[in-house]
């Protein structure tokens, strides 16, 4: 497996191989933050928006290909806080990978990447949230060292349109 940073500005076909792996992702009950039906131009402008991120360097986004040049299958993201007194943390945001190749320890190998590249850049602190219910992925995050500190409800919309309580987690790097 190889993950590397996304270049900007994204090629074309990575920019659709991102835009099919949101849709798959939503579309299989991942709670990141759309509903369904999430159509192509929708999901377009999101990865503009992240590129435009990633261009200020606010924000790292890896992507997980079976080798280099092939097409993407995972990513995740990396949002930095840019205020004097929140540099030592960052965001996780966006941990995606294919439904057809999930259970090949890709999510897992991006979680270490990300801490790799929060470490190396100085960050200390790392957060996220997910979801409580079956679109989120507790056990992954608590298995791989992260402390769960709670949850609000009703905080997001689920895929489907429902509310759904959130499931927040803190992991203090080396």
């Amino acid at each position: 497996m190889h993950i590397e940073p996304l270049e900007a500005p994204v090629p074309g076909p990575d920019l659709d191989a991102l835009c099919g792996l949101l849709c798959a992702c939503v579309c299989g009950g991942a709670s990141i933050g759309f509903v369904e039906p999430l159509g192509s131009a929708e999901a377009q402008a999101y990865w503009k928006d992240v590129e435009a991120e990633a261009r200020k360097a606010s924000r790292l986004v890896l992507v997980a290909r079976e080798g280099p040049g092939l097409p993407i299958i995972g990513s995740a993201q990396l949002a930095f806080v840019s205020k004097p007194n929140g540099r030592h943390r960052a965001e996780v945001q966006k941990v995606l990978v294919l439904p057809s190749e999930r259970r090949r320890g890709i999510a897992s190998l991006l979680m270490r990447a990300v801490e790799s590249e929060a470490s190396g850049r100085g960050v200390r602190l790392l957060h996220l949230d997910t979801s409580e219910g079956r679109s989120g992925a507790r056990e992954f995050y608590e298995a791989l060292g992260y402390a769960y500190v709670g949850g609000i409800p009703g905080f997001a919309l689920d895929p489907g349109g429902s509310p759904a309580k959130n499931a927040i987690y803190y992991k203090t790097l080396p």
